[in-house]
């Protein structure tokens, strides 16, 4: 039988004496924590080291991610491919040990963690996922999607707004497969939370439909196990474990205060902790006996073996359905899709329309929800605005015992739902998506105004730091939203995102731009987008034809982010471009107005549409100097700061530095100078430099 105090005690020396070595680190949590790990890691939790991405395996989710040594300490005991050199590198420069958890990173780490509350919400988003998949792939007699996904987390988790958006969520879902242990010490960075954290946190998760386990004794792994079998007995509703526990557990000194939090418990203390819980080896020495406890390669190879042959049958018996499940998993594409869908898609919107790029949003939405079942979308509550739903995406429903409500197609197949009512939940909806994404299976996206990015800010940067395919909708993308003012008008919000790394950002100005767009935005398989789309109707522009820069026009240009759409011929001059207007999104109408009032007064200058600036700044120079001529003064356009512009070496920007005003749209665009003659003004003054 295994030793599970020595199971514990392996966990709190490797955390103390790795945080030692780093001189930097969390201590505190993981020494908490050990019990709670050996009842899960020991008794329950469904894996195969050697194989991490396993698909059928369980998701275990860090939430209050600043105890990584408790999931190192974990994976490299368990038979990860964490060697213990990787545990004495904590910290450092390139290691698989970083001070947070990092997916891709780490084998065995599912998500990036650290932003509290984060990492609960990933955790819904996975069961989610796991549920949806479980109802449309397990047949009569064979079910391939049946695992769990565990939670640890924190009092700062909890504290942490997202954490009510997500387990509300999560209780409207009926997540029974969603089991969430609460390390319940009381202690945070500032000391004894009692003073500001004074929920009923059972009767919170109770309100929100959650069952709830405990309080048992979190230092008991018995006792958790048994509370954690009882969790698995719920299928209707998601469970909380609370686990009473002590901070700094084994540490004479710094058990059950502040000081074990975020520091080195120091050598003098790590002395008295071994003798505190017997533990009499060296630092990094792990005795035989205690690394056999916890090894699980030989179970998690039968466990894997057992799936296999479930599997193997699947296959035998639904062969298109196992195919397309594996394909998902792996977040291929369909060959099909990228061949000919795409084209498809294009060609039947560049036939002229006008209308807002939400709309020609939706009309894109229409093919390639049809044609990638995996596309899972949502709304924060402004479905009828950001026109995220399809006919291929009723919406998501439960049925009082928590399953999935279906409803017949236009052929009469059955379908779950597929567009999420996510409520006034921006931070919740962008980071329950990264879960979705994480979990493999779907390709999430999700709506809101653009204004709101500010909520859904930090879980956008970590979709980006953990290279995920999101697509996040943001429309009414300027003060062309009109009456709602100032508070809805987005002046700022495009230059932030586009400062974020690995973000790809998207500002479409008709319908062709816009299903293009959509296009990157799924075959980005290792990034999130942004697309900012507008309220107000814009002009199909016809893609012009450039004898200077033939490779940088028409459809096909568009893609890469920014393109020639119209010459100084199209405006009737046979004379060389002596500027280049460049702008973006509903602003394209404005500068082909403008290059029409010039042409007039015989001022050739070339139109560059530029949707994507962070798809066209990693264009080759050659690319980007077809489009954009050395010496050719260049004249910016976008509703929005202006502070973006200047590193294209612009002349001058057309934009808005201020916050907007309450008015209709036409009224706003006069007031701030986004006029026609406004911008062949400022491009004439540009030139009499």
């Amino acid at each position: 039988m295994a030793n599970t105090q020595q199971m514990a005690s392996a966990i709190r020396a490797l955390a103390m004496d790795a945080v030692q070595q780093a001189n930097s680190g969390h201590p505190g949590a993981p020494m908490g924590m050990a019990d709670m790990a050996v009842a899960l890691w020991g008794d329950h939790l469904q894996h195969n080291p050697a194989n991490p991405n396993w698909l059928n395996r369980d998701r275990f989710v860090l939430s209050n991610g600043h105890g990584s040594m408790l999931i190192y300490a974990v994976l490299h005991l368990t038979g990860y491919k964490l060697p213990i050199a990787e545990l004495k590198n904590f910290r450092q420069l390139h290691s698989k040990t970083a001070g947070h958890p990092e997916v891709g990173v780490t084998p065995g780490v599912e998500t990036t963690t650290g932003p509290l509350g984060q990492g609960i919400t990933n955790a819904v988003g996975m069961a989610l996922a796991e549920k949806l998949l479980a109802k449309e792939f397990n047949r009569e007699d064979h079910t391939v999607v049946d695992h769990h996904t565990y939670a640890f987390m924190g009092d700062g988790c909890l504290m942490e707004g997202i954490s009510h958006e997500a387990a509300a969520l999560a209780g409207a879902w009926k997540l029974g497969k969603l089991i969430a242990l609460y390390d319940d010490n009381g202690i945070s960075i500032d000391g004894q939370v009692a003073p500001w954290f004074i929920d009923n946190t059972a009767q919170r998760f109770v309100a929100y439909g959650w069952d709830v386990v405990g309080p048992v004794d979190g230092h008991d792994a018995a006792a958790v196990s048994a509370a954690i079998t009882e969790a698995k007995k719920t299928s209707d509703r998601p469970t909380l474990v609370i686990c009473k526990t002590h901070i700094g557990k084994g540490s004479p000194n710094r058990a059950n205060t502040a000081k074990a939090h975020g520091e080195p418990l120091g050598a003098e203390e790590i002395k008295l902790t071994r003798e505190s819980i017997g533990w009499s080896h060296a630092p990094f020495v792990m005795p035989k006996e205690v690394q056999a406890d916890w090894d699980a390669k030989a179970k998690g190879k039968a466990i894997e073996a057992a799936w296999n042959e479930k599997f193997a049958a699947y296959k035998a018996a639904h062969p298109d359905l196992a195919k397309e499940l594996l394909r998902r998993m792996k977040g291929d594409l369909p060959k099909k899709f990228v061949q000919t869908a795409v084209d498809t898609v294009i060609a039947a919107h560049t036939k002229g329309e006008t209308v807002a790029s939400r709309k020609a949003s939706q009309l894109a939405l229409e093919s390639f929800t049809a044609a990638l079942p995996e596309l899972l979308g949502g709304s924060a509550d402004l479905t009828g605005s950001n026109l995220t739903n399809t006919k291929s995406t009723p919406n998501l429903r439960f049925d009082m015992a928590g399953d999935v409500v279906q409803t017949e197609d236009a052929n009469g197949n059955k379908i779950g739902g597929r567009h999420i009512n996510y409520g006034v939940r921006e931070f919740g909806m962008a980071a329950i998506m990264n879960g979705i994404a994480l979990h493999g299976g779907f390709i999430p996206y999700g709506g809101t105004f653009l204004t709101f990015s500010d909520y859904s800010r930090n879980a956008i940067r970590m979709a980006a730091l953990m290279k995920q395919r999101v697509v996040h909708v943001f429309t009414h993308d300027s003060i062309g939203l009109g009456e709602d003012g100032p508070t809805h008008q987005s002046i700022e919000h495009a230059a932030s995102l586009r400062l974020i790394p690995n973000l790809d950002v998207w500002r479409p100005g008709d319908t062709a731009e816009t299903a293009v767009a959509w296009t990157v935005a799924l075959q980005n398989k290792t990034k999130p987008t942004a697309l900012l789309l507008s309220r107000q109707n814009i002009s199909y522009a016809a893609k012009a034809e450039s004898a200077t820069a033939p490779d940088a026009c028409g459809l096909d240009a568009i893609s890469k982010g920014a393109y020639v759409l119209s010459e100084p011929a199209q405006v009737g001059l046979k004379k060389k471009a002596q500027a280049v207007i460049i702008a973006t999104g509903s602003e394209v109408q404005l500068a082909l107005k403008a290059q029409e009032l010039l042409a007039a007064k015989k001022i050739a200058v070339r139109v560059v549409s530029m949707p994507s600036t962070t798809t066209f700044d990693k264009q080759d120079v050659a690319y980007k100097s077809a489009v954009l001529p050395a010496g050719m003064p260049r004249i910016a356009v976008e509703m929005g700061v202006t502070d973006g512009w200047w590193k294209y070496g612009c002349a001058a920007v057309v934009g808005i530095d201020t916050y907007g005003e309450s008015a209709p749209a036409p009224v706003l665009f006069k007031h701030f100078g986004f006029t026609p003659e406004n911008v062949a003004d400022t491009v004439e003054k540009v030139l009499r430099k």
